[in-house]
């Protein structure tokens, strides 16, 4: 391994609270010349003001070190739905991320599923889905089922894009985890092959096993929203399993 994806929430930090062991394995990784990004589908903060969370939880991080789901997507918006209108379901703090991007309210061509927050409300999964059924185009900045809050495991974005799926009939595109494009724009970013690239998660299926499926090194933690049993149902194994971030250093022996 050359270079590493860092997932950021259950993996560096929880409720922007740093894990044991998380600003030590970062200051490592940057004091070696090992070149890695965050990696994440968080849309909740922009990336200057999540990598301004994790300094003041002691990690030195920049903006520039963030690639998140709503990057993906805005690039995917305009690659694929140049000038569309587009209907944004949830208020996530996109700062200059979707600066380029028609939002409207109703008469959508395409309904960008951000990560769930307070705005995912029956009326605005409703208007969502009479979009669908008009035609518009459904993408989704990630699918992830759940994640870990300081108040415990929350319901997550995926959960709702398969109702609108199934209510709608359509499938949805992912733009962030566990899609391809997402890890290969990351190893591109630090100019490494895939093969040389680890990716450290919480999440078995969208951070570990996605990655390994591009080919890169997938490193699971137990933190965060681990589960023992959904490593021992899963016919596709981690190629790696750590205690916690504080682990990392030593897998570069």
């Amino acid at each position: 391994m050359e270079g590493v994806l860092l997932d950021v929430d259950g993996v560096l930090a929880t409720a922007w609270r740093a894990l044991p062991g998380a600003a030590e394995a970062v200051g490592w990784l940057r004091d070696r010349g090992i070149p890695f990004l965050l990696a994440t589908n968080a849309t909740s903060l922009s990336r200057d003001r999540l990598a301004a969370r994790l300094r003041g939880a002691g990690m030195e991080v920049q903006g520039r070190d963030v690639v998140t789901a709503p990057v993906l997507t805005a690039a995917y918006l305009r690659k694929r739905h140049p000038g569309a209108r587009c209907f944004l379901l949830g208020k996530p703090e996109l700062g200059e991320e979707l600066r380029d991007v028609e939002l409207v309210e109703s008469n959508a061509d395409v309904v960008v599923v951000a990560g769930a927050d307070p705005a995912f409300t029956w009326e605005n999964l409703s208007a969502a889905f009479r979009m669908l059924k008009e035609g518009a185009a459904l993408v989704a900045m990630h699918r992830n089922l759940f994640w870990m809050t300081e108040s415990g495991l929350m319901l997550d974005t995926g959960a709702f894009v398969v109702g609108l799926e199934r209510a709608a009939g359509i499938d949805a595109v992912v733009t962030g985890k566990p899609s391809p494009e997402f890890f290969f724009l990351c190893v591109d970013m630090l100019g490494l092959p895939p093969e040389r690239v680890a990716m450290v998660g919480d999440d078995l299926d969208a951070d570990v096993l996605a990655a390994q499926g591009c080919g890169l090194t997938g490193v699971l933690v137990r933190t965060g929203k681990f589960s023992p049993q959904a490593v021992e149902r899963s016919e596709r194994k981690p190629d790696l399993v750590i205690d916690s971030i504080g682990d990392l250093p030593g897998l570069f022996g």
